[in-house]
């Protein structure tokens, strides 16, 4: 499955709207709908044109960041919209626990989850509905979605095609290993 979700972003990663797909890509992940994390495109895109690997990374991290913002604006203002959506993805449960985790790390969430393969998306709405102040999720956001772009726009970059052979070789298991993190992540926070 991870094998060919991997095939088709390097496919889409060639072409010539590249950057718009990425930049939507990024915008919608991070505000509300269950789409894959922007990484399954940069990373192809990234080996595609190593030297506007950089540029990618910049242009996700924008993108993410901006539809964070989207994503605060709807947990702030129209939550009664996102709320069945939410509930109808299987979402609810996280969301709860992620409105109790402001509670107890406060900003570190939205760092953390801008990093991490916590979805950001739930963060972003989260955040809008607890009232966070505004400047330090954008800055929260900045950093841990820059942090994350970079590093896959590093690696790509630095590792090349020697990169991009381990990571096809291994896509399955790192895809399947993601999968289970988060199982795990969910019932040990659950708890």
């Amino acid at each position: 499955m991870f094998s060919y979700m991997y095939d088709r972003a390097l496919v889409y990663s060639k072409h010539p709207k590249a950057p718009l797909y990425l930049s939507i890509l990024s915008f919608i992940e991070s505000s509300f709908f269950p789409f894959p994390p922007p990484d399954v495109m940069l990373a192809p895109m990234c080996l595609a044109n190593r030297k506007k690997a950089w540029h990618y990374a910049f242009l996700t991290t924008v993108s993410s960041v901006l539809g964070g913002l989207f994503g605060y604006l709807i947990g702030a203002f129209a939550f009664e919209m996102a709320e069945p959506i939410i509930k109808s993805v299987g979402y609810w449960d996280k969301f709860e626990l992620i409105k109790s985790w402001f509670l107890e790390w406060g900003i570190g969430v939205v760092f953390i989850a801008g990093f991490s393969p916590i979805p950001y998306k739930l963060i972003t709405v989260a955040s809008g509905v607890v009232g966070m102040a505004l400047i330090p999720f954008i800055f929260a956001s900045i950093i841990g979605r820059a942090a994350r772009f970079y590093l896959v726009a590093g690696l790509i970059y630095f590792g090349g095609e020697k990169m991009e052979a381990s990571l096809r070789k291994h896509i399955d298991t790192l895809g399947w290993s993601m999968v289970a993190i988060i199982v795990i992540a969910y019932f040990v926070l659950r708890s």
